[in-house]
């Protein structure tokens, strides 16, 4: 395991601090899954980013996609549980 020197300031130390000990942790382990967790979450917001990227770049190919009424009409029947209804992909 590598060793790392992180220099943080007074405040942000002394959150850490008062966190950890409120989970029962000590303040190395916090910051070990806060840096962990934050490494995670920039990995799926690249990914998130590469295949919006890439849906982009074939709706614009193909010159098609939903009406944004008939999107959220289908987002609201399905919140309330009603028949998924089918949305029909449209020219621009």
């Amino acid at each position: 395991m590598a060793t790392t020197s992180l220099k943080l300031p007074d405040d942000l130390k002394e959150q850490a601090t008062k966190a950890a000990a409120v989970l029962g942790i000590s303040p190395h382990a916090f910051m070990v899954e806060a840096i962990r967790q934050a490494a995670h979450n920039a990995e799926l917001r690249r990914i998130f980013i590469a295949e919006a990227t890439t849906a982009r770049k074939k709706t614009i190919k193909s010159g098609k996609g939903y009406d944004a009424k008939d999107v959220h009409a289908t987002l609201r029947d399905r919140i309330a549980g009603k028949k998924k209804s089918t949305l029909k992909l449209k020219s621009w």
